[in-house]
């Protein structure tokens, strides 16, 4: 059973304030299955978009699809305007923090999964 999005995006929202870092919804989706996109802005002038997709045994999991390394912010707004064209529903929460964590408890994989992908 998949938790409603806008519970999975309260949840990642007080985590991330737990360890004292800013997070907040900078794009509101769909209530019950929008697509969660988790913006780190590193507060350097660059971040870091992580998208969900599904590993080799169906379960959820992490991708940064901005690439491997952070990228100017500007870069990381672009590719999330460009989803909008994909998907009208999504959400965006944005962290802010210097050290560049995600507070994602599902894992973050490097490579995109040969199958089953929803980037």
């Amino acid at each position: 059973m998949n938790l409603k999005s806008e519970i999975w995006v309260k949840a990642l929202i007080r985590r991330a304030a737990v360890a004292n870092a800013p997070a907040m919804v900078v794009r509101r989706g769909h209530g019950d299955a929008g697509t969660v996109y988790v913006k780190v802005a590193r507060l350097d002038g660059t971040a870091e978009v992580y998208g969900p997709t599904y590993g080799k045994e169906g379960e959820r999991v992490w991708m940064r699809v901005t690439g491997a390394d952070p990228v100017p912010d500007a870069e990381a707004e672009a590719y999330l305007v460009r989803q909008e064209k994909f998907d009208p529903d999504f959400w965006v929460v944005e962290v802010e923090d210097k050290e560049g964590r995600h507070f994602l408890t599902e894992p973050v994989v490097q490579d995109l999964p040969s199958i089953g992908s929803r980037i």
